[in-house]
């Protein structure tokens, strides 16, 4: 029996120069919407994971380069935007969507040579939202091809949050579950609670909860003891390089090795706009490491002794060898992959040239 419709929230909106966003650093507690006015703002939300996830990332750095197009005067515009450009490239380094996203609006910048101020900004505007729509068709087609690899009353083991907090539409990799869940496949989800930050028992575990779809909450070590009880692993990613080496929320590398242990499958669902061609191979990605406070503190609370050193990589990279599959908006790509994915990738472009080889058509 098919479900009804979920509610999608408003994660993001762009209106009149201005963003507004939730911040997820408050959820599941409360609920707050922040005004971000200027790419500073922006910057600053990227950053401290105020806005995040891959998709929803680019998205927002595409409208913060939109911001500045309307905030901007004439004579300033160019300059604002290249400027803009810089700082959000530079916000955080390992999710490849930021810096496609942003070289998509200044693809379009170097391209208006000779128009108006005004048209400039109208154009900007619609690329912007151009990348917003983009994302949203590619979360649909891969919650659809997704969701047939879901077993009827299967059990998916996920971690961090891939949902509608993590990108436009459903997501990537709980947009898979939720489309089994639509389809009547009545699908249990394990959720690791995804240290330090929590995405998982925070965030995922809030948009389960709101769908109505049956999970169990774990702490991220007991995932060796449900794995046996899993039909398959279904996980996001940040940056796939060329040859499949995938860099995903840190702990993805372990479920993968778990998920080989236990002769269960492995996928990452991610669209096209998270593979980058011109990194070779997972040795390449730039992997962002993060203030030791997330590690040894809550809020005001702090967990270890002052004066530790403290080791924490947002990050992992998990080698291409132990995922069956690319859930992509063109289908499931499997291996070998360097070829395959290089395929994909190029029939992407042929179609639109939305689609780059590392932020570059």
């Amino acid at each position: 029996m098919k479900r009804k419709g979920l509610v999608i929230p408003d994660v993001l909106v762009y209106h009149q120069g201005c963003l507004r966003i939730i911040d997820q650093r408050f959820l599941p507690l409360r609920v707050i919407y922040r005004k971000l006015s200027s790419v500073p703002a922006v910057v600053e939300a990227i950053r401290e994971l105020q806005i995040r996830g891959a998709p929803w990332i680019g998205v927002a750095a595409a409208y913060g380069m939109a911001v500045v197009a309307e905030r901007s005067g004439d004579q300033e515009l160019i300059a604002g935007l290249t400027k803009a450009a810089e700082m959000l490239m530079v916000a955080r380094p390992t999710a490849v969507n930021l810096g496609w996203a942003v070289s998509r609006i200044m693809e379009v910048v170097a391209h208006t040579k000779g128009v108006s101020p005004a048209v400039l900004r109208r154009r900007v505007l619609k690329e912007a939202k151009a990348i917003e729509a983009d994302e949203c068709r590619r979360s649909r087609a891969i919650a659809r091809y997704g969701a047939k690899l879901v077993p009827e009353n299967g059990t998916v083991l996920t971690i961090c949050n891939t949902g509608m907090l993590a990108g436009p539409g459903l997501g990537t990799a709980l947009g898979v579950i939720y489309q089994a869940y639509q389809e009547g496949k009545n699908p249990l989800v394990y959720v690791c609670e995804t240290r330090p930050l929590l995405q998982g028992a925070r965030l995922t575990a809030w948009e389960l909860k709101r769908a109505g779809i049956n999970f169990r909450l774990i702490v991220d070590s007991a995932s060796a003891s449900v794995i046996e009880h899993c039909d398959l692993v279904i996980v996001g990613a940040d940056r796939i390089a060329a040859n499949g080496d995938t860099a995903n929320k840190i702990g993805t590398k372990m479920l993968a090795l778990l998920a080989k242990t236990a002769s269960k499958p492995f996928y990452v669902a991610a669209p096209s706009s998270t593979f980058d061609l011109k990194i070779r191979n997972g040795k390449e990605i730039p992997i962002e490491i993060r203030s030791g406070d997330e590690i040894a503190r809550i809020g005001p609370c702090r967990l270890a002794p002052a004066g530790i050193t403290v080791y924490n990589p947002a990050f992992d990279v998990t080698p291409a060898r132990y995922i069956a599959g690319f859930i992509t908006e063109k289908g499931v790509v499997r291996p070998p992959y360097r070829n395959r994915l290089a395929r994909l990738l190029y029939s992407v472009v042929t179609k639109t040239r939305s689609i780059t080889t590392g932020g570059r058509t």
